[in-house]
């Protein structure tokens, strides 16, 4: 065999090796995501980075998965919408049928979005190297319909349609909705009109086009807790949706400046940014920290029990804050002390009802839980109602089971809350379930801020009184007038 020959071979046997290894690459990017958009975009989807080989997996779990909902948090600039993408080109080359909707901020921004898509999918292969038609063959294009932000498959009417909150699906469904970063910035995410509209037109329009069976992903940088993405997780598992919930933060560890992927975001840079844009949207857009979040006063939440490990209860209190006016609110604890002096919330009236009302339903509640003492703030006429209560009980139960008792509270409020609140995480103990059987008072618990002003503080009032009443610090107001009694006496 001679030197030509000998290099025609072999250059042979190199084009089967890689014919050989593109197919095996291929069957790979079929079956597995992250093999599909490390074969598309090798520069990004390295296997060093592990979290983006985590998040390929969970996207990929996620679509045979029972989970309704895929929630996606990620710092800025870490491939959450360039993955976003990935997962469409690959759900559309296995399922062709399948009908995908993207919504973003604006319309241009999620015509950008399916122009990305639409092009990798119709991409002509001029050399080597290996393009979506190799991976998926029978995902083409269909003719004539090949709008920016509205486009076919062949064999389909509708493959992919981009809209926005501004936009419109009347009239169309879809088996997988993906929702990318519906806040333009920190206008939108403090503007409560801007979030309700978001709600509503995630709620009310987007969902419910979604076909029975279908998959809703939700990818968004952290503003609020009240964006679309802290709605979704604080309110939509009581309507009945399974949720699959993915928060990456940047910063890993300050002291050790570990970050999530540092050739992407080095710590160095992490704190140039930090310094430029403030702290507290830099905990918000790469800490996952909402903004309003970041000063919240219960900022660990609190403990939780389930009913069948609920412990001995020696003695049952009830901590009572009448609303005395405006849109104050009636916030009553009844909870349960154990052995171990921890307070257990049996019961809670949290309401903006009026006094006539609000009494009715006081009285049922410690009749109900069998209160042995009820502490009511005297302050503002609640003196009167206490003894309103009292005489209620009687008349209506014939019960004196109740010890009704009342105090004035002269201690600065903002002071007593915050003093408490240490204990409190650590010894109060909610039922399972209690943000949704009480969803106004945990918004109004989980909103406190510990500087600034608070619109409301019943709740987190009410609920220093359970600390103060386990740390023995409330004294009878009739008990105090019998003690300065008993002074003025001795003095004759």
């Amino acid at each position: 065999m001679d030197k030509v020959q000998y290099y025609l071979k072999l250059k042979r046997l190199q084009e089967l090796k890689r014919l050989a290894d593109n197919e095996q690459k291929i069957e790979r990017a079929r079956e597995d995501f992250f093999s599909y958009c490390q074969l598309m975009i090798p520069e990004v989807y390295k296997e060093e980075r592990e979290y983006l080989v985590e998040l390929c997996d969970e996207f990929q779990e996620f679509l045979v998965s029972d989970d309704d909902l895929l929630l996606l948090n990620l710092p800025p600039r870490h491939c959450k919408s360039l993955t976003a993408g990935r997962c469409v080109e690959w759900s559309l080359g296995r399922d062709p049928s399948l009908r995908i909707a993207t919504g973003s901020y604006n319309e241009d921004l999620a015509t950008d979005f399916s122009k990305e898509v639409r092009d990798t999918i119709s991409e002509i292969k001029v050399d080597d190297n290996i393009v979506y038609s190799d991976i998926f063959p029978n995902a083409k294009i269909k003719r004539g319909s090949s709008a920016a932000k509205r486009w076919a498959l062949r064999g389909s009417k509708l493959s992919y349609l981009a809209t926005s909150p501004g936009g419109s699906a009347t009239g169309k469904g879809f088996d997988l909705l993906f929702v990318d970063d519906v806040i333009k910035g920190i206008a939108d995410a403090t503007n409560e009109f801007a979030l309700e509209k978001h709600w509503d037109w995630f709620t009310k329009q987007m969902i419910s086009r979604v076909e029975k069976g279908g998959k809703i992903i939700v990818i968004m940088t952290r503003w609020h807790s009240k964006d679309l993405a802290g709605r979704i997780e604080s309110e939509m598992p009581a309507m009945g949706y399974k949720l699959r919930i993915i928060k990456k933060k940047a910063l890993i560890d300050e002291k050790k400046e570990e970050m999530l992927c540092s050739d992407i975001l080095s710590f160095e840079d992490y704190k140039k940014k930090r310094a430029a844009i403030g702290v507290d949207i830099a905990s918000a857009n790469y800490q996952q920290e909402p903004i309003d979040i970041k000063g919240r006063l219960y900022l660990d939440g609190f403990n939780e029990y389930e009913q069948s490990e609920l412990p001995e209860i020696i003695h049952t209190y009830a901590y009572t804050d009448t609303a005395d006016e405006g849109d104050d609110k009636h916030a009553m604890y009844i909870f349960g002390q154990t052995l171990d002096n921890r307070a257990y919330i049996l019961d809670i009236l949290y309401t903006v009802e009026d006094q006539g009302v609000t009494r009715d339903k006081t009285v049922e509640k410690l009749y109900k839980n069998e209160v042995n003492t009820a502490w009511f703030e005297s302050n503002n006429g609640g003196t009167g109602y206490a003894r309103s209560v009292r005489d209620k009980l009687k008349e209506k139960y014939r019960s004196n089971q109740t010890v009704i008792k009342w105090f004035h509270q002269s201690k600065n409020k903002k002071a007593r809350i915050i003093t408490n609140a240490p204990w409190i995480m650590e010894n109060v103990f909610f039922p399972k379930g209690w943000k949704h059987r009480w969803p106004e008072l945990y918004e109004d618990l989980m909103s406190y801020q510990k500087q600034g002003k608070n619109t409301h503080d019943d709740a987190p009032d009410g609920l220093t009184g359970i600390a103060e009443i386990c740390a023995n610090k409330l004294r009878s107001s009739n008990q105090s007038k019998k003690q300065k009694y008993k002074q003025i006496k001795r003095m004759f």
